[in-house]
């Protein structure tokens, strides 16, 4: 595929149409297609480079994608193939909605369009600190899990709108599913309910055999002949 030769909507300099960064201002970098020409653009250009028309924001750079959890600042929505993710510019962050996670997931085309993308944009993810966020949509404070219990990768969720993930987090999460973390969280927690049950089984026959053994005791009164007695049938028991 051709590169085009654009420039920075910031400071003009010439830059690549596949760049995600200006390698001169550092600003952050994201195409359009101009409404007249379907050329390649960047966010933010007046007009565009190949036609000179006058550029017309999408609807995508318009979608109010609401506020970081940890910085407050606003998010900026990119389309990803057919995905659509929310990311904080500052932190590096990204947003997930539940319909979109499932469709990262479920598709193996999806994942690598994410994973692509991710990598041109995450250049200098920061450390965050471990707490509790609110979501981005009803602000209530986020539950925080390992995903699929194994993975090691501690994410934040909301049960109703979507999954917000810190920097390098959804790719790592990629990773663990094209791996075959899922189907060995599967069977992982196919053999924890086997050995619960084995457990409680178990636990069963030891109060019915602790129950027979005070049923036998009640029988006898307290004497020395029969603590003599009981003591032989705990030996028996036992």
């Amino acid at each position: 595929m051709k590169v085009e030769a654009l420039n920075c909507p910031n400071c003009g300099a010439g830059v690549a149409d596949k760049s995600s960064f200006c390698s001169h201002c550092k600003t952050r970098l994201k195409t359009m297609s101009c409404s007249s020409c379907l050329g390649t653009i960047f966010e933010g250009s007046k007009f565009c480079g190949l036609c000179g028309a006058k550029a017309v924001r999408s609807e995508i750079a318009d979608r109010k994608a609401g506020k970081c959890p940890r910085c407050k600042t606003g998010l900026q929505t990119i389309e990803v193939s057919d995905i659509r993710i929310d990311e904080c510019e500052m932190c590096e962050g990204v947003w997930v909605d539940i319909d979109t996670f499932e469709a990262i997931c479920a598709n193996r085309e999806n994942q690598s369009a994410v994973l692509k993308k991710l990598e041109d944009l995450l250049k200098h993810p920061q450390k965050v600190q471990v707490q509790y966020v609110p979501c981005p949509v009803c602000s209530q404070l986020m539950n925080r899990n390992n995903f699929a219990r194994v993975s090691g990768v501690i994410i934040d969720t909301c049960k109703r709108h979507g999954v917000w993930f810190d920097a390098e987090e959804l790719p790592q999460v990629i990773e663990f599913i094209r791996k075959g973390g899922m189907d060995y969280s599967r069977q992982k927690e196919k053999a924890q309910l086997e050995a619960e049950r084995s457990r409680l089984k178990a636990e069963k026959f030891t109060q019915s055999v602790d129950r027979f053994k005070h049923e036998k005791r009640s029988r006898f009164p307290q004497t020395k002949s029969s603590m003599a007695i009981r003591e032989f049938i705990d030996f028996i028991l036992d």
